[in-house]
């Protein structure tokens, strides 16, 4: 089992939170399901494609890239046959998925430009989740933006935060970088309410502090996981 599914643990809160806020705020409708699952799919093809991109081996991963691919190609098909409107995001998937392919085929995925992409690519998930559910992408509602610029601001945090706390650890530069980009996600959390400015001014907080402390990979995951969960509940708390 442990060769079909990768050891990126952080990629799963980038999966579930900007689908689950979508859903949240704007609703379900029966095209969820389907697009949750082929969303985690298309996630874990995709993982597997750039490994073989990276490898230059694509026949070692046969076998996760038809499983995956079996699941992914028909239910995406069914959620665009279902919802058209959500092809008006395929651009931007496209050419995110293309930076991805990029990285790899240079083994450089831990790039923090190849991590941003990353997160745009998975908070786009809160306009497609809502656009299944109804709302027209061309005129998106003020609290589905407001989402995505929330679960963007944290996300993004995340890549320079968790390099701080693991593979750049006691770099100054790093940090300072972290920290910086904390106060600016912070200022835009003012803008965007007073719930989120006091979850942002955690995130600044534990962005200067949690580096200077001794903590393992699972610990720091373990937090991002809590804040992920606290992400969710003051998005709702502001537009739900």
């Amino acid at each position: 089992m442990r060769a079909f599914l990768p050891p990126q643990h952080g990629a799963w809160a980038m999966l579930v939170v900007p689908y689950l806020v979508g859903g949240l705020l704007a609703g379900w409708s029966w095209v969820s399901a389907p697009l949750l699952v082929a969303w985690i799919a298309g996630y874990l093809l995709s993982y597997y494609a750039f490994q073989a991109v990276k490898t230059r081996r694509p026949g070692r991963w046969r076998a996760q890239l038809t499983l995956y691919g079996a699941i992914t190609v028909p239910l995406v098909t069914l959620v665009v046959a279902a919802r058209p409107a959500v092809l008006w995001y395929a651009p931007a998937y496209a050419l995110l998925l293309l930076v991805n392919a990029g990285y790899a085929a240079r083994r450089q995925e831990r790039a923090l430009l190849n991590d941003l992409a990353s997160v745009l690519l998975s908070c786009l998930m809160v306009g497609v989740a809502a656009t299944v559910a109804g709302m027209d992408p061309l005129a998106p509602t003020w609290p589905i933006v407001g989402a995505f610029l929330a679960c963007t601001g944290y996300f993004a945090g995340t890549a320079f935060y968790v390099k701080t706390m693991i593979r750049e650890r006691g770099e100054r530069r790093w940090r300072w970088w972290s920290v910086g980009y904390h106060a600016g996600a912070l200022a835009g959390a003012v803008w965007l309410g007073p719930t989120l400015a006091v979850l942002f001014t955690w995130f600044l907080i534990r962005a200067w502090w949690l580096p200077r402390k001794a903590l393992v990979p699972k610990q720091v995951g373990m937090i991002e996981i809590g804040n992920s969960l606290l992400l969710v509940l003051a998005i709702l708390l502001t537009w739900g």
